[in-house]
């Protein structure tokens, strides 16, 4: 399965490298493209000053084109999106296929003092549910937010799953960069499947706080292994990975055969 990562900054109203990159991933024989969050939309603390008709301006125009993209390419487009219903915004994760379009809206928001996205947005709190999963020829993929990769709960609902990636797009900053690594490991080879991380770059600065998005979208393999990561520039990142090689991760480590010898 060849997938790839754009890492960009935020790109507000403009198409022009979506464009390109996608044109150029085709050519590539890309299946699945992941873009990270806060690129189709402005960071979180921007939308906060923002007009409720600015925000689904924005979304509907860079949905439109996403549409359009996949179609045209054949190609299926992961990407965070704000979205805006009966005046309300709505952080998700939008899937464009070549047919079809779907959403998974976050379950687990940040709530802290400089970073409140769970007061923002109008995200239903409730009982966790499975995040969103899809095939494309056959492999597996399951789709979650940055934030939500520290919940076990959420991965609860994955592990009968037999998840070959977990797509994971994230908007990390400040002096994350070897934390964030080493849980993107961890969970990558606790659960036996690849991880694929794509993170924005770019920064937003306010009275208090400097926000430099560093970049580091990387893939884990299902083995807990560091495979491909780029740095804090606008890059393309290509990726080849193998539903087998899941298989024997799995077999070697046999830990989902413990589990099921105690039930």
């Amino acid at each position: 399965m060849r997938v790839a990562v754009l890492q960009l900054s935020a790109q507000g109203m403009s198409s022009t490298k979506l464009y390109n990159y996608i044109r150029i991933a085709h050519t590539k024989g890309i299946k699945v493209l992941l873009l990270g969050e806060y690129i189709l939309n402005p960071f979180f603390k921007e939308l906060e000053s923002m007009s409720i008709s600015m925000i689904k301006e924005q979304a509907e125009h860079q949905s439109k084109v996403l549409r359009e993209l996949s179609s045209t390419y054949s190609m299926t487009i992961v990407a965070p999106l704000v979205i805006v219903k009966k005046q309300k915004a709505y952080k998700t994760v939008a899937k464009f296929a070549p047919s079809s379009t779907a959403y998974y809206q976050q379950q687990l928001l940040i709530n802290y003092s400089h970073w409140n996205e769970e007061k923002f947005f109008a995200n239903e709190v409730k009982a966790i549910e499975s995040p969103m999963v899809f095939k494309v020829d056959g492999f597996k993929f399951a789709v979650i937010s940055g934030f939500e990769l520290h919940f076990d709960e959420i991965f609860a609902g994955l592990s009968a799953k037999n998840i070959d990636c977990v797509l994971l797009p994230s908007v990390s900053t400040f002096d994350s960069y070897e934390r964030w690594k080493s849980l993107i490991l961890s969970r990558a080879f606790i659960h036996n499947c690849y991880i694929l991380r794509a993170n924005r770059i770019g920064s937003y600065a306010d009275k208090d706080f400097d926000w430099k998005f560093y970049g580091d979208s990387l893939l884990a393999s299902p083995n807990g292994e560091l495979l491909e990561h780029l740095g804090n520039k606008e890059e393309l990142m290509i990726v080849d990975m193998s539903h087998t090689d899941v298989i024997n991760s799995r077999r070697s480590w046999g830990f989902k055969e413990i589990i099921k010898r105690c039930k």
